[in-house]
């Protein structure tokens, strides 16, 4: 027999601890929504800046405070050290979800608490902060919920997971640290080595385009709250880099032997890659450096209605505009294109 959806019953009040980022982004999502939601951080400028910006409906004094408001579920959204600090010391019965980087470590500093539950948003910002908080950081997204968690947590955690508009994706603490060790850990480790590596030919960087910047996107990300990740899940990285060793060196074979080796991994990665979203197609703006350039792509977006996938921006290195790059539904590109041609912009082949 299945068992009735209660979700939908429990009491639409939380409590955040940690209004950065990823906190602030929670507590504003279930704010935009009409819950009530008590925040409370050890950082004054975070408090002025979270409520200058209403992410909160209210701050507490201190995370005892917190508690004592009995919200429906408590929300520890800290760095893994922090957050493992604030679980050891708490005493409480009331469900507590952490959106922590990695799980298995920060599971067992929480094991003594009767309602926790391990979670982790597959979303997030290069910048940081309560200034860069958004509601909307979490539409779409995958959000991992950690398997064997009380069934009040955990029915708790789903309903701010889903009223945020992400997806439950249900794992092991074990199979979380060794998954994002492989899709975000060993990314970030690359990007600063790609950079590295490029300075050091004369003249690498005054020709990066758009496939370079996007290999090292992520690291304009701050640094300190990296490092300790990356500590935090350090078996598990050190297992990914010792793959990609493999892996490399599969890759090097293969580029001075005489066989269809280096096509063939080339082949697979491109289709694994194709795998990862929905086919789009790539339309390209040039943009002049002056006013109302945005405003007539706005109007054309606006006029051929097309579902946009991705945006991004290559500014000229000396000022003078820049390519708009904007992805779309394959099939919709012409649409785009006509509507853009139509306000006056050059597309660029």
């Amino acid at each position: 027999m299945t068992e009735p959806d209660t979700t939908n019953d429990l009491p639409k009040t939380a409590g955040v601890i940690g209004v950065g980022l990823i906190g602030g982004s929670i507590a504003a999502g279930l704010v935009d929504v009409g819950w009530t939601v008590i925040g409370y951080d050890a950082d004054p400028d975070a408090i002025q800046i979270a409520t200058d910006r209403s992410l909160v409906t209210q701050f507490a004094q201190s995370i005892d405070d917190v508690l004592a408001s009995a919200p429906a579920i408590v929300v520890v959204a800290a760095p893994p050290t922090t957050t493992i600090e604030i679980l050891s010391n708490l005493d409480t019965d009331l469900p507590i979800m952490d959106v922590a980087g990695v799980k298995a470590p920060i599971a067992a500093a929480a094991a003594r608490l009767p309602r926790y539950v391990g979670t982790h948003p597959m979303a997030g910002r290069e910048t940081s902060g309560p200034a860069a908080a958004s509601a909307a950081l979490f539409r779409g997204a995958s959000w991992v919920l950690v398997d064997g968690a009380d069934a009040q947590a955990d029915a708790s955690a789903v309903k701010v997971i889903e009223t945020l508009g992400a997806r439950v994706t249900r794992m092991s603490a074990e199979d979380h640290d060794s998954a994002v060790a492989r899709i975000s850990h060993l990314p970030q480790l690359l990007s600063g080595a790609l950079l590295a590596a490029a300075s050091e030919s004369n003249g690498a960087i005054d020709l990066a385009a758009g496939s370079f910047r996007d290999l090292t996107r992520v690291a304009a990300s701050q640094s300190i709250p990296w490092v300790e990740l990356l500590k935090a899940n350090s078996n598990a990285v050190l297992d990914a880099i010792g793959s990609l060793k493999t892996r490399l060196a599969v890759l090097e074979a293969a580029l001075v032997s005489d066989d269809d080796t280096l096509l063939t991994l080339l082949a697979t990665g491109r289709e694994t890659r194709r795998k990862l979203g929905a086919p789009v197609a790539a339309v390209r703006i040039a943009l002049a450096d002056e006013p109302g350039e945005m405003a007539k792509v706005g109007h054309a977006l606006e006029t051929s209605k097309v579902d946009v996938r991705d945006i991004q921006m290559r500014h000229a290195p000396h000022g003078g505009g820049g390519v708009l790059t904007i992805s779309v539904r394959t099939g919709e590109e012409g649409a785009l294109a006509h509507a853009l041609e139509d306000v006056g912009l050059l597309l660029v082949t």
